[in-house]
């Protein structure tokens, strides 16, 4: 059973539990669809009704933002902690390096999904990165082609939110692979171009405040985070 925060259900997990369950989904036909909501998404969300949707039916909802999780314990339905994205996608590409699985890389600017590719075979040997595409395209038919020709498995598809969402929701079938995982910026991480919060911060779930002091810009979008919890105590107190 699910649990809510404030319109969006979450799959209670451990890292590990989400990487067995990502495993499987690759041992059936696809199209798979695993999404990592952050605060942003699901504030999003409750104005979109068609990401909602897309949302509620993904196959694996893993909790990116410490702000969910914060929101489940004032929900008081805590969840089992936070999953990042980008290392719930690194822990899966360490699992399945030598299986034989196959990766797309879909995403950022020109050169940094190819880049991200040869970085990632770097970490995790024996990992078959089977094709990349950058995330400035006008028509989808190619994108799709190149990723069915490829064989792929697996597909990043790193377009930022709802776009990716919505590009696996209408496209994922057609391209044939039998994994999608929506990531964000993750290319540009895995790529060496953004650099993440040093360990401890992301242990303290402080991440977003070093992303912060790197990039004062942001905090337009990091003032959102009180608002969120705010909205969450607010359901609580109304017994949502």
């Amino acid at each position: 059973m699910r649990t809510d925060v404030l319109g969006v259900a979450f799959d209670n997990v451990t890292m590990d539990e989400a990487v067995d369950w990502a495993l499987a989904m690759l041992e059936e036909d696809g199209p798979h669809l695993v999404v990592t909501p952050n605060p942003e998404i699901v504030q999003r969300a409750a104005k979109d009704p068609e990401f909602a949707g897309i949302l509620s039916k993904a196959d694996l909802v893993i909790p990116d933002g410490i702000g969910v999780v914060y929101a489940a314990k004032i929900l008081g339905r805590p969840l089992k902690g936070r999953v990042p994205g980008i290392d719930f996608a690194s822990a899966l590409l360490e699992r399945a390096a030598g299986t034989g699985r196959r990766l797309f890389l879909l995403g950022a600017a020109p050169g940094v999904a190819e880049q991200a590719a040869v970085n990632l075979r770097a970490a995790y040997p024996g990992l078959a990165v089977c094709g990349t595409h950058d995330g400035y395209f006008k028509e989808d038919g190619p994108v799709v082609d190149a990723i069915r020709e490829s064989g792929a498995d697996i597909v990043f598809v790193c377009l930022g939110f709802p776009k990716q969402e919505k590009w696996i929701a209408a496209h994922g079938e057609a391209a044939g692979a039998r994994l999608y995982i929506g990531l964000g910026g993750s290319l540009d991480v895995f790529a060496g171009k953004v650099e993440r919060a040093p360990e401890s911060f992301q242990k303290l779930g402080l991440e977003w405040l070093y992303r912060l002091a790197k990039e004062p810009s942001r905090i337009g979008r990091m003032a959102k985070l009180p608002l969120f919890l705010v909205s969450a105590l607010g359901a609580r107190l109304k017994g949502a």
